[in-house]
C-alpha cells in the first residue's frame, strides 16, 4: 500500500514546532511509515536546521501530490509568511498568530481536497492568534470551523489508551454546569461511532465520575445520580457497552491496565493530568470527528525554551505516526 501524505504544520513560528518538526523528521524510520510534508516557512526552517546543525536538504514542492518522503530530504510546501528580521523568538506576537493560522488553513484545504491524507500539527499560541484576529481558542475549534464540523471530539492516545473530553476550554465551574445527562449521552454515541471507525469493533467505554468516590451515594454532590447514572443506564439500554460513573481516581489506571478502551473525561485537567502524568511526550491529541485525520502534540508552544535548541521532539513523532495508525483502518476499506 502507498504510503500516506502526512501534512505538518509548524506552529507558531516564536516556539518550539519548527524546532519539534525539524528533529521529528531528522527520524529516518518516519519515512518508512508515510511520506511526511511540512507546510511552513522555508526561510524559517532553513535557518532553524542550521542553528541545530541538523545539516537538513530541503525540497520545496509546488503540489503535495509532488511528495516522494525520500529520507533525509525535508520536502516543503513553503508558506512565505515570516519576517525573519521581526521575528522574536519566545515572545507573543500578532505576526506569529496570524502565520501559524495561515499553515493550519492550508492544511485544512489539501486534506479537504484529498491533496494530503491527514494533518499533524505542531503547537500554537492561543494569545498570538487572538492578537492576529482569530475568534478560535485552539486548534480544534478552527480546524472545526474550517472544515464545516459540528461536533469534533478531542482525544488523547498514550499508550494504547483513549480519553476523550465531555468539555474542553472551560472554567471548572462553567465546565460543571455542562455535565448533562444529553450531552453525555451524545458524546458517548458519538465516541463508539468513532472508535468503531478507527477499527475497534466492541468498544469498552467507562465515564468518569465528578465528585469523590462518584458521590458516595449522594453524600458528595448529586451529579452522579442527576445526571451520570442515568445517562449511563440509557446508553446501556441501548446497547453501548459502557460502564459508570467510576471514581476519577481510578478509572485511569483501570483503563492503562487495559479494563477499557477509552475513558469519557468530564473536564479538560481530568483526562489531562492522568495522560500527560502516564507519559507527558508520548501522549498525542487526536481530533476524531473531522473530514480527515488530525493529530497533534499534547504540549503547548514552551516560550521558556524556544530557539534554545532542547526541545523535545518525541511528541511530534507520536503525532505522525498516530496520524498513521488512524488513517490504516479508513485506507482498508477503501
Amino acid at each position: 500500500m502507498e504510503r500516506p501524505i502526512i501534512g505538518v504544520t509548524i506552529g507558531d513560528p516564536a516556539g518550539i514546532g519548527p524546532e519539534i518538526v525539524l528533529k521529528a523528521l531528522s527520524n529516518l524510520e518516519l519515512y518508512k511509515l508515510c511520506k511526511p510534508l511540512i507546510i511552513g516557512d522555508l526561510k524559517l526552517l532553513q535557518q532553524i536546521s542550521k542553528q541545530l546543525s541538523l545539516n537538513l536538504s530541503f525540497n520545496v514542492l509546488v503540489h503535495p501530490r509532488e511528495a516522494k518522503g525520500e529520507a533525509g530530504t525535508i520536502e516543503v510546501l513553503n508558506i512565505k509568511n515570516v519576517d525573519l528580521m521581526t521575528l522574536q523568538i519566545g515572545k507573543i506576537a500578532q505576526e506569529a498568530g496570524k502565520a501559524a493560522v495561515e499553515y493550519i488553513e492550508n492544511a485544512v484545504k489539501y486534506a479537504l481536497a484529498g491533496e494530503i491524507d491527514a494533518i499533524a500539527t505542531a503547537p500554537i499560541n492561543k494569545e498570538s492568534i487572538r492578537l492576529a484576529g482569530s475568534r478560535h481558542i485552539g486548534h480544534t475549534e478552527l480546524i472545526a470551523d474550517l472544515s464545516g464540523s459540528n461536533e469534533p471530539l478531542t482525544m488523547f492516545w498514550v499508550r494504547g489508551v483513549r480519553i476523550f473530553f465531555l468539555t474542553r476550554h472551560l472554567s471548572l465551574r462553567k465546565a460543571i454546569d455542562e455535565i448533562k445527562n444529553s450531552k453525555i449521552v451524545r458524546t458517548v454515541f458519538v465516541i463508539d461511532k468513532l472508535l468503531k471507525d478507527i477499527g475497534i469493533r466492541k468498544p469498552r467505554i467507562a465515564v468518569a465520575a465528578l465528585n469523590p468516590h462518584a458521590s458516595d451515594g449522594g453524600l458528595v454532590g448529586d451529579e452522579e445520580e442527576v445526571e451520570l447514572i442515568p445517562a449511563v443506564k440509557e446508553l446501556q439500554l441501548k446497547g453501548i457497552n459502557v460502564i459508570g460513573p467510576v471514581p476519577a481516581d481510578s478509572v485511569f489506571h483501570q483503563a492503562f491496565s487495559g479494563k477499557y478502551d477509552a475513558v469519557l473525561s468530564l473536564y479538560h485537567d481530568q483526562g489531562h493530568i492522568a495522560a500527560k502524568t502516564v507519559d507527558f511526550y508520548g501522549t498525542v491529541s487526536a481530533t476524531l470527528g473531522l473530514p480527515f485525520i488530525r493529530t497533534s502534540v499534547d504540549h503547548g508552544t514552551a516560550f521558556d525554551i524556544a530557539g534554545k535548541g532542547i526541545a523535545d521532539s518525541k511528541s511530534m513523532e507520536e503525532a505522525i505516526k498516530a496520524a498513521v495508525d488512524l488513517l490504516s483502518p479508513k485506507r482498508k476499506r477503501k
